[in-house]
């Protein structure tokens, strides 16, 4: 398996020799390097553990990664990829704040007629009777966004080795400058 680190740059979109459309997103990758080795005899696992964007001695983003080849001090870039590879990309979503429960979960919310006057975007009834007390994992307004997403099966269009950049075709979660982890399709 590979992996490495990036950032999201932006997104932007080509034309396939048919005409249709072609989404893109453009990752900054690399180049990350290998600062650990966990081993089994050790800390009990096998994994990597890679630094990326280097800020003085240290780096400002450090991840492991289990079931990643690699040696102590080596550079990985965007070389490891090939075209046309399935990748699955990792990274925190936007934040959305405080939502209501009919943009947050989607609910279609009330008539808009029948004595419901301001209340047509609410909740509605949040419990029965028994037990007396607001369920757990009832889905109400509450924080919406900032969740680790993983996008699957996501293919590399184009990769510029010089300038450390990958092109995937569709989107990634974020904003621009999300950090996002790579890694190949088993």
């Amino acid at each position: 398996m590979k992996a490495i680190l990036g950032k999201k740059i932006e997104m932007s979109q080509i034309f396939d020799e048919k005409g249709n459309v072609v989404p893109l997103t453009f990752i900054e990758a690399g180049p990350c390097k290998v600062l650990r080795l966990m081993t089994k005899e050790k800390e009990g696992y096998e994994a990597l553990q890679l630094g990326f964007e280097p800020k003085g001695k240290t780096f400002r983003h450090i991840k492991e990664f289990r079931n990643v080849q690699g040696e102590q001090g080596e550079e990985i870039g965007v070389s490891v990829f090939q075209e046309g590879e399935k990748v699955k990309v990792s990274g925190i979503s936007k934040g959305k704040g405080f939502q209501g429960a009919v943009k947050r979960h989607g609910f279609s919310g009330r008539n808009r007629t029948h004595g419901v006057k301001h209340e047509h975007r609410t909740l509605g009834s949040t419990g029965s009777r028994w037990p007396q007390h607001v369920r757990k994992g009832r889905r109400m307004p509450g924080h919406m966004g900032t969740d680790r997403v993983s996008v699957r099966n996501l293919a590399i269009v184009k990769i510029d080795a010089e300038r450390n950049l990958i092109a995937v075709r569709g989107a990634v979660p974020g904003a621009r400058g999300t950090l996002l982890e790579i890694r190949s399709e088993a």
